[in-house]
């Protein structure tokens, strides 16, 4: 969205809604600028959300050490580190269901730290692109 486009839609001057996000960015609260990325136009139409419980006991470094290489996967579209049943949400875009097979298989199950995975296929899903109006 260009900036003539965010000032009309929240009924300010265009430089008003410039100052406003500069000043956002500058105290952190907008930390980046990010480019949407149609998977499927890129030959990676299947995403899923894995969910990955680990091996009881399994100290920080070996958590750390886990969500180090996994994010580093270029299958890996988020990482989320869980509070609950699951430790883990790891969000993957792939070119087809033996794809997902294999990265569970290559990159999660013969981690010595995961104790157990739970795969979901993702049908459709939404960003929400706005999370708060500037007023």
């Amino acid at each position: 969205m260009t900036n003539a486009d965010l000032a009309a839609r929240i009924g300010v001057a265009p430089s008003t809604a410039h100052a406003r996000t500069r000043s956002l960015v500058e105290r952190g609260v907008i930390r980046g600028f990010h480019a949407a990325v149609d998977h499927a136009r890129i030959g990676r139409g299947l995403q899923a959300i894995i969910g990955v419980t680990l091996r009881g006991g399994t100290r920080h470094d070996g958590i750390v050490t886990f969500a180090e290489e996994v994010r580093r996967l270029p299958q890996v579209v988020q990482l989320f580190f869980l509070g609950g049943t699951d430790d883990f949400m790891v969000h993957i875009a792939v070119a087809g269901s033996s794809d997902v097979r294999q990265f569970v298989v290559d990159n999660l199950s013969t981690q010595p730290f995961v104790a157990s995975t739970r795969t979901s296929i993702i049908f459709e899903y939404h960003r929400r692109g706005v999370a708060a109006d500037f007023s």
